[in-house]
């Protein structure tokens, strides 16, 4: 199964956390700040993996407002 990559837009910031913990929380997903919000972009291993990313940014208190797929990957 090949991974998918997705791009996930948030309301508000992320909290401050140093870069060990939002690896902890996202793995290798690449965090960008940009207002209003923050961008999350990265490969999504399956539907579990999927449901606990929106779970930890449901846990920081941070409203989703997009959650798409991106077609190929960073890469292509």
């Amino acid at each position: 199964m090949t991974d998918r990559w997705y791009e996930f837009r948030v309301d508000g910031s992320l909290p401050a956390r140093s870069r060990e913990e939002l690896r902890d929380l996202f793995g290798d997903m690449e965090v960008r700040e940009v207002r209003p919000g923050a961008v999350l972009r990265g490969a999504v291993i399956d539907d579990a993996h999927l449901h606990g990313i929106l779970e930890q940014l449901r846990l920081l208190g941070l409203t989703v407002v997009a959650a798409h797929p991106l077609p190929g990957t960073p890469e292509s």
